[in-house]
């Protein structure tokens, strides 16, 4: 369990507002991907951003629409949840999620909080979706680091 990093970030409310922040979440293992949905959303509205959200089918769909809400949003979270199977298909879901989510945010230049939990089995996910008696809570954190990260963008574009 992190115990650092972005779990120690708070944000206030009316830190964002003002803040356009998109929240789009995976389909696939959705009794997972809904706790990280709403988890995001939860964090980001007493944030005091403006929300709007969207679904897509799977992991490997999340970069291309997150691409697209860049265009129009301060900050976009992404969430989905990839479990280990007995392939390496696991390895290039995680690989290419993880990569376009980061290429993403590099060429539009927009914060992208990766809500993407990569485990090796259901148990561990749900112990990571915010859940009750979660020990972590990604969607959390992932909304948290996207909204933080375009704080910090926009004090620097003040100075």
């Amino acid at each position: 369990m992190a115990q650092h990093g972005v779990a120690q970030l708070r944000l206030e409310p009316g830190d964002a507002e003002g803040m356009r922040v998109a929240v789009i979440s995976a389909l696939w293992n959705a009794e997972i991907t809904d706790q990280l949905h709403e988890r995001s959303i939860t964090v980001a509205k007493e944030a005091g951003a403006q929300v709007a959200s969207w679904r897509v089918a799977g992991a490997l769909e999340l970069p291309v629409a997150v691409a697209e809400a860049c265009e129009s949003f301060d900050a976009v979270v992404a969430n989905g949840c990839v479990i280990e199977g007995e392939t390496d298909h696991f390895r290039v879901v995680c690989d290419s999620v993880t990569y376009g989510l980061t290429r993403v945010a590099l060429d539009q230049r927009t914060p992208v909080g990766n809500g993407v939990l990569t485990v090796s089995n259901y148990q561990q996910a749900i112990d990571r979706a915010g859940g009750e008696g979660a020990k972590e809570d990604k969607g959390a954190d992932a909304a948290t680091a996207a909204i933080h990260s375009a704080l910090v963008i926009r004090e620097i574009g003040e100075h």
